[in-house]
C-alpha cells in the first residue's frame, strides 16, 4: 500500500459535494439537449424568468462606483470598521437585542459558521443541528475533529419539534461541557421552513434550563444567509429579540451573508455577530475571531465591504436595494406557492415551505429518485432526509407540472 503523504487528520477526506455535483449533471444535459428542455434545480442563487444569473442594480451600481484602493488594498482582519458597524445594523433592522454586540468580517457565511464551530466547540465535541440541514456543516465539523448529531426537525403535525431538540441537547450535555447549536432560520436551507419568534423564545428557554446550575454552556448559532428573502423586513427579524439579556453561560453568534441579500456570491463576504452578555466575553469573541481569520483567510474581501458600506450610507441607494428584493422575494415566493400548490393536488408531500430559496420533499433513497428524474430532464439535489429543489433558479412555466412528476420518480423507486 501507498504510504500516505498526508497527516493522520487530513487522511480519507474528499469533499464530494451533492450540490455541485448534480448542477455539474445538469450542465452536462444542456449541453446534449439544450438549456430550455433541462430543469436545473440545482442552483443555490437567484435566477429571473429567462434563466438569466440575477444581479440586484443597486449592488451592480455600488460595486462598479468603487476607486481601485477600494478594491485592490488590504482592509483589516477583522473588517472595515464602518462594515462592522453597519452590517449589525442591516442584519438586527428594528430589532436589535440587548447585550454587548459585535462582529467580524467572514468569507461569506460559510466562514461565519467555520469560525462559530472551531471557537466555541472543543476538538472532539459533537455539534447539534436538525435532520435537515445543510450539507457543508457535516464537512466543516469533520475537517475542525468535530461530530455532527442532528434532531427531528418537525413532529408528525409539521410544527418545530423542540421535545426532540430538548431531548438531543440533555443527552450530549451529559457527555460534554459545552455545545454549539446550529439553527438555520428564516427561509431555512434546505427546505424553505422558519421558526417563529415563539420558537426561537422556546428554545432559548429550554437552553437555560438545560445549564442551570450545572455549569455548561450553550452557544446558538442562528444561521440567517436567506433572511432578506424571507418575508417582510422588519417582521422576520423579530426573532433576533429573543437574544436579549442572555445569560452568561449562553453565547448567541449570528452568522450573515452578503451572498444571498446583495447576490455577490463569489465575493465571499459576510460577518458573525456576537450577542453576549458582558463586555469581556464581546471583547472575547472579537480577538479570538480576529486571530483565527489571520490564521485562515487573512482579511475579507474590501470591495465587498466596502459595497455594503456605500448602500447604506446612502438614503436611495438603500430604499432602492430594497425594493429590488422585494421583486425577486415576490418572483421566489410565487414559485414555491406554485409548486406546493401542485404538490397539494398530487399527493406529493413535502416540507412546509414558507419562503426561501428551496423546497424539500422527504424519500426514502434521494440519489435514486434523483436519478429517475434525470429521465424527464429534471436535476435536483439528494440529501440525507430527501430532495432538495432551488425554486429560485427555476422560471416559473418550468415550475408547472414538476411536482407531479417528483411524485412519479418517487412511486417508481419506492413501489
Amino acid at each position: 500500500m501507498t504510504m500516505h503523504s498526508v497527516a493522520n487528520h487530513a487522511i480519507g477526506k474528499a469533499a464530494k459535494d451533492n450540490i455541485f455535483g448534480a448542477s455539474a449533471a445538469a450542465k452536462a444535459a444542456a449541453a446534449k439537449v439544450g438549456a430550455e428542455n433541462i430543469v436545473n434545480a440545482t442552483i443555490g442563487a437567484i435566477l429571473d424568468d429567462n434563466e438569466k444569473l440575477v444581479i440586484l442594480p443597486t449592488v451592480d451600481k455600488a460595486f462598479r462606483s468603487l476607486t481601485d484602493d477600494m478594491y485592490f488594498s488590504y482592509a483589516p482582519i477583522s473588517g472595515l470598521p464602518d462594515f462592522l458597524k453597519l452590517v449589525q445594523d442591516d442584519c438586527f433592522g428594528e430589532s436589535r437585542p440587548k447585550g454587548y454586540i459585535k462582529a467580524v468580517a467572514t468569507a461569506g457565511g460559510s466562514g461565519a459558521i467555520h469560525h462559530a464551530i472551531w471557537n466555541y466547540s472543543e476538538p472532539g465535541d459533537t455539534v447539534l443541528t436538525s435532520d435537515w440541514y445543510w450539507g457543508p456543516y457535516k464537512v466543516f465539523c469533520r475537517d475542525m475533529n468535530r461530530k455532527l448529531a442532528t434532531y427531528k426537525m418537525l413532529t408528525d403535525d409539521n410544527k418545530y419539534n423542540l421535545p426532540a431538540l430538548t431531548e438531543k441537547v440533555t443527552e450530549i450535555l451529559t457527555k460534554q461541557n459545552s455545545l454549539v447549536v446550529i439553527i438555520n432560520t428564516p427561509a431555512h436551507n434546505p427546505t424553505g421552513y422558519s421558526l417563529t419568534s415563539e420558537d426561537i423564545a422556546n428554545v432559548i428557554a429550554m437552553l437555560k434550563k438545560a445549564t442551570a446550575d450545572n455549569g455548561k454552556k450553550v452557544t446558538l448559532v442562528l444561521d440567517v444567509a436567506y433572511i432578506d428573502y424571507a418575508g417582510e423586513r422588519e417582521e422576520v427579524r423579530k426573532v433576533f429579540k429573543n437574544l436579549s439579556d442572555l445569560p452568561e453561560n449562553i453565547i448567541g453568534l449570528v452568522a450573515y451573508s452578503l451572498s444571498k441579500g446583495y447576490t455577490m456570491y463569489g465575493q465571499r463576504c459576510g460577518a458573525l455577530i456576537n450577542v453576549t452578555a458582558s463586555e469581556e466575553q464581546s471583547q472575547e469573541f472579537a480577538d479570538v475571531n480576529q486571530y483565527t481569520s489571520r490564521a485562515t483567510w487573512s482579511n475579507i474581501n474590501h470591495g465587498a465591504m466596502q459595497t455594503l458600506v456605500s448602500i447604506l450610507t446612502d438614503p436611495a441607494m438603500k430604499e432602492d436595494i430594497r425594493k429590488e428584493r422585494a421583486h425577486y422575494y415576490s418572483l421566489i415566493q410565487s414559485r414555491g406557492d406554485l409548486f406546493a400548490k401542485e404538490a397539494k393536488e398530487c399527493g406529493l408531500k413535502m416540507v412546509p415551505y414558507i419562503a426561501g430559496f428551496f423546497i424539500s420533499i422527504p424519500c426514502k433513497d434521494s440519489k435514486a429518485v434523483c436519478d429517475k428524474l434525470h429521465e424527464d430532464n429534471i436535476f435536483a439535489v439528494p440529501l440525507a432526509a430527501g430532495v432538495r429543489v432551488a425554486v429560485c433558479a427555476i422560471s416559473t412555466k418550468k415550475v408547472k407540472g414538476m411536482a407531479a412528476k417528483i411524485k412519479a420518480a418517487i412511486d417508481a423507486v419506492e413501489k
